[in-house]
């Protein structure tokens, strides 16, 4: 398991986006390393958790929780047979394009190493938006994407430092609970139901998505 590409987007102007200022971080690329890995604060706050990296509507990305997003190159490819065109590293927005690692059947809470000095600890899986759509080109993007169910992962910081393309991935911590990313990705877009899955996950979860579970627990039971 390997850091394939590491990946900052700057900000640019875009017709697609309902960001106040209509700028968008979306667009973002392969960099040499190294580049520093730290905590950037709390949502609506806090931007990006890599260096150099640009968060431009902090109302919905970034923060604390959203510090890093990580895709699987293997879905990368999979969309590329499906697509019918090439999707370089970078291209969903993501910051990690890892090799070898299965990102979203990784677990809440589960944690990284990536080289010597980071760890990161994965809370939720990524929501499409229009701006991801607008970006790749792809009409009904939102739809297909969340019908597919492999969203990449979010992560927190836990360990700051640097890191750069190439360096290995270590799962240092892997929680006794059954709460992927897909799971609970599924269960904040297409089935509710299986909302009360995912307290298993307790404080691990994202808290947007702890609270919906709480919430619907409440409301209609486990």
């Amino acid at each position: 398991m390997m850091l394939l590409s590491l990946n900052v987007g700057r900000a640019r102007a875009v017709e697609y986006t309902d960001q106040p200022e209509g700028v968008t971080g979306i667009d973002k690329r392969p960099v040499d390393g190294p580049v520093r890995i730290s905590a950037p604060g709390p949502k609506g706050v806090g931007a990006s958790g890599v260096a150099g990296d640009a968060v431009c509507d902090t109302r919905h990305h970034g923060g604390e929780h959203q510090a890093v997003y990580a895709v699987a190159r293997e879905d990368l490819d999979g969309w590329e047979r499906e697509l019918g065109r090439a999707l370089p590293n970078g291209v969903f927005g993501e910051n990690l394009t890892t090799e070898g690692l299965d990102v979203s059947g990784a677990r809440i809470g589960e944690r990284w190493r990536i080289g010597p000095e980071v760890v990161l600890e994965v809370t939720s899986g990524r929501i499409p938006c229009r701006t991801f759509q607008e970006h790749l080109g792809e009409r009904g993007w939102v739809k297909r994407f969340t019908h597919k169910g492999a969203p990449g992962a979010y992560l927190r910081v836990v360990e700051p430092g640097e890191i750069r393309a190439g360096d290995p991935v270590e799962i240092v911590h892997r929680p006794d609970h059954e709460v992927t990313v897909a799971l609970q990705f599924r269960a904040v877009t297409t089935e509710r139901e299986l909302l009360p899955r995912l307290l298993a996950a307790a404080e691990a979860l994202h808290p947007e998505a702890l609270a919906r579970a709480r919430e619907y627990v409440e409301k209609y039971g486990a």
